[in-house]
């Protein structure tokens, strides 16, 4: 992923075949100064994607002939267009298919019909995690996410400076979510990366290591939060 400079405009491709959606995301994001191009198709959006390096891609589940999670598929496939964060736009009817979705490797999702201010969140966030897959800390081995301190090295987890012992699984879990606040992840997204691909434990194990990793934290519990019918986030600092 290239580096944006200061002067340099940021550049998303938006894929979405409804013209008035179209219209208002074209507005919106150009209002904030970003350089948008706009296709209706996936079969526009692959080639476009490898030609334009935009830095963001808004994506509609529901294209014609290639859908959106085919899109995504093949531009995660893909190495030259792999790194792009993709944000998928979707029905709210559609929850199977953001499942899908992210674990296709979209960054987010906006449910549909949004509003442009929250829509715009969820761009400044993704682009956010562009720069910085970690919160800013001193120390590339401390993370440091609201009043949470996590030792990477020694699997040492404080909470306004007490400390908080957590299991092997519950640590792994923190760190995950704390090291992308904002991002979805889905439970099977957790299991795999806390156990390995093809570990035999169900999505729902994950539910539980959540409930005890909150109680452990207290209020800082709080951070986790629960995106329904989906998986998990971080939250982000405000």
């Amino acid at each position: 992923m290239r580096k944006i400079g200061r002067m340099e405009k940021i550049k998303i491709l938006v894929v979405e075949d409804e013209a008035p959606i179209q219209e208002l995301l074209q507005f919106n994001l150009e209002r904030k100064k970003y350089h948008v191009k706009v296709v209706d198709s996936g079969e526009e959006a692959i080639p476009l994607a490898a030609e334009f390096k935009p830095d963001l891609i808004l994506l509609d589940i529901m294209l014609p002939g290639a859908d959106g999670l085919e899109v995504c598929k093949r531009l995660k496939a893909d190495p030259k267009t792999a790194p792009i964060p993709i944000i998928m736009l979707t029905a709210l009817c559609e929850e199977a298919d953001i499942v899908t979705g992210l674990e296709l490797g979209a960054d987010d999702y906006v449910t549909k019909p949004f509003s442009p201010r929250v829509l715009l969140a969820r761009v400044k966030a993704a682009l956010r995690r562009i720069s910085a897959t970690k919160p800013v800390t001193s120390n590339d081995d401390l993370i440091q996410a609201h009043n949470i301190s996590i030792d990477v090295v020694r699997h040492k987890v404080d909470v306004d400076g007490k400390d908080v012992v957590l299991t092997f699984t519950e640590f792994k879990v923190l760190q995950l979510l704390s090291q992308q606040p904002g991002r979805v992840f889905t439970r099977y997204q957790i299991v795999d990366a806390v156990h390995g691909e093809d570990y035999p434990v169900t999505d729902r194990s994950v539910d539980v290591q959540i409930v005890g990793l909150r109680k452990k934290l207290g209020d800082a519990g709080k951070f986790i939060e629960t995106v329904r019918g989906i998986g998990y986030r971080f939250k982000e600092e405000e």
